[in-house]
C-alpha cells in the first residue's frame, strides 16, 4: 500500500495533487502546528498576468496550535470576496464555466475549522480530477502522540499497513532511508517535472494554485499534467 503524508493545504499547487495521485491512501496530517506564512491558507492564482496571492482569513492563529485546532474568520465576507477575485481573474479562462461551480462549492462550504476547511477542498479537488485515492486524518489515527518527525511518520505507516511511503522532494533531509527500510516500507520521493500550458496571451507563470491549472485544462489534461513528474 502506498501512503503519503502531508499537512491539509487550501487549493494547493499540482505538485501537492501529483503526491494525491501517486498513492493508495493519503494522510492529512492535521494534528501537527499550524505554520505562519507557509502555503495552508494561501495561494497564489493569474491576476492581470501576475501572481496574486489570496489568503483564507483565520482567528488568532498561532504556530503553538496545531491545524486542526484553527479556525477561519467567523465572518463570512471574505468568501463572496475571493469568489469575484477568482472570477475576476479567470472569467476569459477557457474552463470557466466547468470549473467556477466547483471553487463555488469549495469555498462557500460551511466549516470553519481550517483543517476541515483545506480537507475538503483536497476531496472535492481530487474527485473532480476522477482520482481514486483515499483519504483519512491523522488525527483519527490511534498512535503515539509524543513521537515527532520521522519516528511519528513511521509509526503511522505501520499502523497503516504502508509498504511504500512517498514524500515530497523538499523532505529529502528530513528522511533515513535505512530508518523506513527497517520499518519493512519503501521511501520514495515525488519531483515534478517542469510543466507548462497555455494561460492567457503573456509569458507563462508557473507553480500556481490548482485553481490556474484547472482554468486552463480539461480534466483529461489536467490527468495528463499529473503524470509529469518521477519517483527518486
Amino acid at each position: 500500500m502506498k501512503l503519503a503524508i502531508m499537512q491539509p493545504y487550501f487549493l494547493p499547487y499540482i505538485g501537492y495533487f501529483q503526491l494525491i495521485d501517486s498513492v493508495d491512501l493519503f494522510v492529512i496530517y492535521d494534528d501537527v502546528n499550524y505554520i505562519k506564512k507557509g502555503w495552508i491558507n494561501r495561494n497564489n492564482i493569474l491576476l492581470g498576468n501576475k501572481p496574486h496571492l489570496f489568503s483564507l482569513p483565520l482567528q488568532s492563529a498561532s504556530q503553538n496550535k496545531y491545524i486542526n485546532e484553527t479556525q477561519l474568520d467567523a465572518n463570512p465576507a471574505w468568501k463572496p470576496n475571493l469568489l469575484k477575485t477568482i472570477q475576476q481573474a479567470y472569467r476569459k479562462a477557457p474552463f470557466f464555466d466547468t470549473v467556477f461551480p466547483l471553487l463555488e462549492a469549495i469555498v462557500g462550504y460551511e466549516e470553519q475549522n481550517l483543517a476541515r476547511f483545506c480537507a475538503h477542498s483536497l476531496q472535492k479537488t481530487s474527485n473532480y480530477l476522477q482520482l481514486a485515492t483515499r483519504f483519512v486524518n491523522s488525527s483519527e489515527i490511534q498512535k503515539d502522540e509524543f513521537l515527532k518527525g520521522q519516528d511519528k511518520i513511521l509509526e503511522i505507516g505501520k499502523k497503516l499497513h504502508a509498504t511504500t511511503y512517498i514524500n515530497a522532494i523538499g523532505g529529502m533531509e528530513l528522511y533515513d532511508s535505512e530508518a523506513f527500510s527497517n520499518a519493512g516500507i519503501a521511501l520514495h520521493f515525488l519531483k515534478t517535472n517542469p510543466i507548462t500550458y497555455r494561460q492567457f496571451k503573456a509569458e507563462f507563470i508557473p507553480w500556481l494554485s490548482i485553481i490556474d491549472v484547472l482554468m486552463f485544462n480539461d480534466i483529461a489534461q489536467t490527468k495528463a499534467l499529473l503524470q509529469q513528474k518521477e519517483l527518486i
